[in-house]
């Protein structure tokens, strides 16, 4: 992608270093934000030609206000203040109804165009590739999702209808100064030169602070994540004092660039103060001469003087916003960095969803080339096959390989067990095959299916999601009637617990919500599996939990889940493998053995060392 940064961000605290997810150019970051609000046209059109004419109505009010100190110094009667004063009522009413019908517009420009930039920010960064955010690590991601939303969010709320008022303000303003003498306006000029100045000597400082800061930040949470992720490890190797250290550390450099920021801001106040004493002195003595030549009258300065000192709050305004704007530029530029990321062509062609919660998606195999990336290409596999890896390899970084050319197939109703140690790279490629990760080299084919579900991942992370137990099956199948639930459940042997459920499939599940055993949840994620009902299932350990008292109705369900239907299993017990057509063994990255359990477990290699040593435990343990 040309659209983002050459180099990714990097976070550097303690010797160590994360390749931090892109952030966006800022001509990319413009031509993002002109998308944005491009199907509002109207609507932006329209709030600023409100405010256009409601900030021109607001500029009678200081001729008025002159008129009246003529009728004053004329000494003319009382009776002829009645006519201003009541223009003056009329201004101010006619300018309230307009600005705030300009403003709402604005601000509900502000607000849909913000929506549309969450809404393409979670569905891309959705679609990331798991390999990109661990390399990224949690932190960046959080901090985009959080506090850069934020930022930009705040913006939009308030920045964005006060400059457009402030800009508008500011035109009209010095265009009345000009018509009521031009030698006012050149006076008022000599305030631009030191606001120029202060603007340029501010910007040019905050782009770069702004992104220091929201870099720290990103890094400080990162480093925050894992030390309470990783709590008991943390204790239990006595590094309480090192990671303390570390988040010290990124806090230190979070609270420095924050101070900097501060003594920024301050200076920019003290600069702008100067240029208003500059220009408000050059009108009074330009009225003071003016006056005294006859040129003007004593109510025409008065109106300039007024007119200037009316641009104080906003010229203010609109310096001062720079400082939110650039704040926003810096968070709206690394939340279009992930959304370019994302729209990067997917070289798998398609993706499985990782979470317990299948989310269906297809993928083509042939005639996908154009599409392809370097590293996963679209390639015809045998017509009996399913799925097809050849010479796959995979590293989560330089020096870091995982796999090592792994070729694998997948007859079309097969089921395949992955087993092997701890590190074998098992899940590794049980992703690539499903497609949520992308393998450094070689190719894989996939099956394009026929109806929404081609690969359904489900994993040992399973995730329970807030609502009624039925919502929660129908994301999988949002079509599904309450009978295709029950049988849904009913083939994973679920329906009993969910009917015994207080309101049955009506019973609010998740956070907050009747709490579901992990036995139970893993149930649910099996379900979803049916209804989704993809041509191929990967299950990734999906099935741990079988140590618990439900073991084997829990490795039932899992059986009945993928009857009739391709299926990979990276097996977290070896129960799952006799029962498998074939058994796959990765050591080391690499596939050592391959073929059905009764023939392994006599061949006396890798697998039938795991075999002794696996049930030889499950004898001790029950004997």
């Amino acid at each position: 992608m040309t659209t983002t940064a050459d180099i990714p961000e990097r976070a550097e605290s303690d010797g160590d270093s994360a390749e931090l997810l892109p952030v966006a150019t800022p001509a990319r970051t413009r031509a993002a934000l002109r998308a944005l609000i491009r199907p509002d046209r109207v609507l932006a059109l329209t709030g600023i030609g409100v405010l256009v004419a409601a900030t021109a109505v607001g500029l009678l009010v200081q001729p008025l206000l002159g008129r009246i100190v003529d009728i004053v110094a004329d000494g003319r009667p009382a009776a002829d203040l009645t006519l201003p004063v009541v223009l003056l009522v009329a201004v101010a009413a006619v300018q309230g109804l307009t600005t705030t019908i300009g403003l709402t517009r604005v601000a509900r420009l502000g607000e849909t165009v913000l929506a549309r930039l969450r809404e393409r920010f979670v569905e891309r960064a959705l679609n990331l590739p798991a390999d990109r955010l661990e390399r990224a690590g949690a932190g960046d991601l959080t901090a985009r999702v959080t506090g850069d939303v934020a930022r930009v969010a705040e913006a939009v709320r308030s920045a964005l209808p006060e400059m457009a008022r402030s800009v508008l303000a500011i035109v009209l303003t010095l265009g009345a100064l000009a018509l009521l003498d031009v030698r006012f306006l050149l006076a008022a000029l000599l305030a631009v030169p030191v606001q120029l100045l202060t603007a340029r000597w501010y910007v040019r400082r905050a782009l770069t602070l702004y992104a220091d800061q929201r870099i720290a930040n990103g890094a400080q949470q990162q480093q925050l994540l894992e030390t309470i992720g990783g709590a008991v490890t943390v204790r239990g190797h006595r590094l309480e004092a090192r990671h303390t250290e570390r988040s010290a550390g990124r806090s230190r450099r979070a609270v420095d660039l924050t101070m900097r920021s501060v003594n920024l801001v301050l200076g920019f106040y003290g600069r702008l103060h100067i240029a208003e004493y500059i220009g408000l002195a050059a009108v009074l003595i330009a009225g003071f001469w003016l006056v005294r030549d006859g040129a003007v009258s004593i109510g025409t300065a008065t109106a300039a003087a007024l007119y200037f000192h009316s641009l104080f709050g906003p010229v203010n305004a609109a310096l001062v916003l720079l400082d939110d704007a650039q704040s926003a530029a810096a968070g709206l530029a690394r939340l279009v960095g992930v959304t370019d990321l994302a729209e990067e062509p997917d070289p798998a062609a398609g993706k499985a969803d990782p979470d317990p919660c299948p989310v269906p998606h297809q993928r083509t195999a042939p005639d996908a080339a154009p599409d392809a990336a370097p590293g996963r290409k679209a390639v015809t596999a045998p017509a009996t096959a399913a799925v097809t890896a050849h010479a796959v390899g995979h590293a989560y970084g330089p020096g870091r390989p995982v796999l090592h050319e792994v070729s694998l197939t997948l007859e079309s109703g097969e089921h395949v067990a992955l087993v092997g140690t701890s590190g074998a790279g098992k899940s590794t490629l049980a992703r690539i095959v499903a497609g949520v990760q992308q393998p450094t080299s070689g190719t894989v084919t996939a099956p394009a299916g026929t109806g929404e579900a081609a690969v359904v991942l489900v994993t040992q992370e399973v995730h329970v999601f807030t609502g009624t137990l039925a919502e929660d099956l129908r994301l999988a199948r949002p079509d599904a009637t309450d009978a295709d639930l029950r049988a849904a459940l009913a083939t994973v042997h679920a329906l009993d617990w969910a009917e015994a459920l207080p309101d049955g499939l009506g019973t609010v599940v998740g956070e907050g919500g009747h709490r579901l055993d992990p036995a139970r949840a893993q149930q649910l994620a099996l379900a979803r599996l049916v209804l989704a009902d993809p041509a191929l299932a990967v299950l990734d350990e999906a099935t741990a939990e079988a140590g618990s008292a439900g073991a084997r109705v829990l490795e039932r369900s899992a059986e009945a889940a993928l009857a009739g239907r391709t299926a990979l299993v990276v097996a977290h017990r070896l129960t799952q493998a006799v029962a498998a057509d074939r058994v796959v063994v990765l050591e080391a990255g690499r596939v050592v053995e391959s073929g059905p359990h009764e023939e392994l477990r006599d061949a006396d290699g890798p697998y039938a060392a795991l075999w002794r040593a696996w049930s030889g435990s499950r004898t001790a343990l029950h004997p």
